[in-house]
């Protein structure tokens, strides 16, 4: 396994001189980091206790603007501070930045010291708290799909993002010759993400032009998020180095198949998993079956969490491996949720819904709510799908749009009771402020098809 770093050995390393800055940094809701440049010398000597941020950066849109109608805070209330509380367990070098190493925080109230009920951490925390109740542990793996373009952020920024032209021309997936002429930017990404602490797998071409997939260890649902928005994150600033642009738009194009983001997730009880059933149809204990049961009932629910943009809706269309039904099957990648390891301990769901633009915290933390009222309400799980779940219409399906996802998520009685009626009312807002965005804006599509023909 990869190694992190003790806050001991981070002290010898600032003694030494080799280190210099500590990133400190928080998730927000879109699953970036947000945070500050530490001076080693004064994270380890006061600054690893607590700092400080603006309490907008759980209240911002996608470019950082403030939107009203967030009772958490607004321009009435005056935008006060939230605290930042190091997790040092957390603590790890950053490869690919000289001098530098990161750490993660739990966001607080400034005035209750308690957690924000609304920061991704802590929503996800609340759910493993109640699994924890029940004497279940959450484990987690998640995919990380995303594309690689022959330009840097900056050239592509200058012409308006119009020159979007992948590093490759052709479909990669499992591609060894093409994906020998990425190696410049995905090699020091596996070697970087994993001297960083995280459990890289690999990485492999994806099914599309320019698209790449890394592939990390599952381990328990806090680190595999943290491992996530880490990856999310380095992979950016490592491309950016290289002279690349990558992007985590689930949909960048039109006549291109989408990003995703797929969750593998399974329960342990007791270090063995509760998940294995040898007896068990295709393997699955009744706990499984119900936990599933639940993921499936209440995906409408939890539809934004996993698809949290207007463009994230774009990706869900016929043939393109992106799930558009609520149907599970047994390795069948055209269903919303695949059973995967059948007939073995390593048996598991894997929910094929999310875009590559998830937050990783909400995402698992609704997942795992839906699971725990699936165990609660005892459900029935169905057959299995056989065949192609696009041509069914068995299962229902998810919200097709934001709009719908935002309604679905408003009123989902069950949401409000795991995580809490202004949490759903926060989400709900951010749902909204990215409506509110698109609605006004006019697309080069629409000018190109209706300029002179309207």
């Amino acid at each position: 396994m990869p190694s992190q770093l003790d806050f001991e050995t981070l002290k010898t390393q600032v003694a030494e001189g080799s280190i210099d800055t500590v990133l400190v940094c928080l998730v927000d809701m879109q699953g970036r980091l947000m945070g500050k440049r530490f001076l080693a010398q004064h994270f380890v000597d006061t600054g690893w206790e607590e700092t400080h941020c603006c309490n907008y950066l759980l209240a911002t849109d996608l470019a950082m603007s403030t939107p009203d109608g967030y009772k958490s805070t607004s321009w009435e209330a005056g935008y006060g501070d939230y605290v930042m509380r190091p997790d040092l367990s957390t603590l790890r070098p950053v490869p690919w930045l000289e001098g530098t190493v990161m750490v993660l925080c739990d966001v607080l109230d400034h005035a209750t010291h308690k957690d924000v009920p609304h920061s991704p951490r802590a929503i996800l925390k609340s759910q493993i708290a109640r699994l924890e109740q029940m004497g279940l542990t959450a484990m987690a793996a998640t995919e990380l799909e995303f594309f690689l373009f022959a330009k840097s952020f900056d050239e592509i920024s200058k012409v308006g993002f119009q020159d979007l032209t992948p590093i490759s021309a052709c479909n990669e997936d499992y591609h060894i010759l093409q994906t020998t002429k990425e190696e410049h930017v995905m090699r020091p990404i596996r070697n970087h993400l994993y001297a960083a602490g995280l459990p890289i797998e690999g990485s492999k071409g994806e099914a599309e032009t320019g698209q790449e997939e890394l592939n990390i260890k599952y381990a328990a649902a806090l680190d595999c998020a943290d491992h996530h928005a880490i990856a999310k994150h380095g992979i950016k600033e490592i491309a950016w180095q290289q002279g690349h642009a990558v992007t985590f738009m689930p949909k960048w194009h039109h006549e291109k198949v989408g990003s995703s983001s797929h969750i593998h997730q399974s329960l342990w009880e007791d270090g063995a998993p509760a998940f294995f059933d040898a007896d068990g149809q295709f393997g699955m204990s009744k706990l499984m079956s119900q936990y599933v049961a639940g993921l499936i009932k209440y995906a409408p629910d939890v539809t934004y969490f996993l698809a949290p943009y207007v463009n994230s809706y774009k990706r869900f269309q016929k043939g393109t491996f992106a799930p558009t039904g609520r149907v599970w099957s047994v390795d069948n990648r055209t269903a919303g949720f695949r059973l995967c390891g059948a007939h073995s301990k390593a048996v598991r769901i894997e929910c094929r819904i999310g875009g590559s633009d998830l937050n990783p915290y909400l995402a698992m933390a609704t997942q795992i709510a839906c699971g725990i009222a699936g165990i609660e309400e005892a459900l029935e799980l169905q057959p299995p799908l056989d065949g192609d779940a696009y041509a069914t219409k068995e299962g229902g399906t998810i919200p097709e749009n934001l709009r719908d996802a935002r309604d679905a998520l408003h009123g989902s009685d069950m949401l409000r009771a795991a995580i809490g009626d202004d949490v759903v009312a926060h989400y709900s807002r951010c749902a909204e402020v990215e409506l509110e965005w698109f609605d006004k804006v006019v697309t080069d599509q629409e000018i190109a098809r209706g300029f002179e023909q309207a």
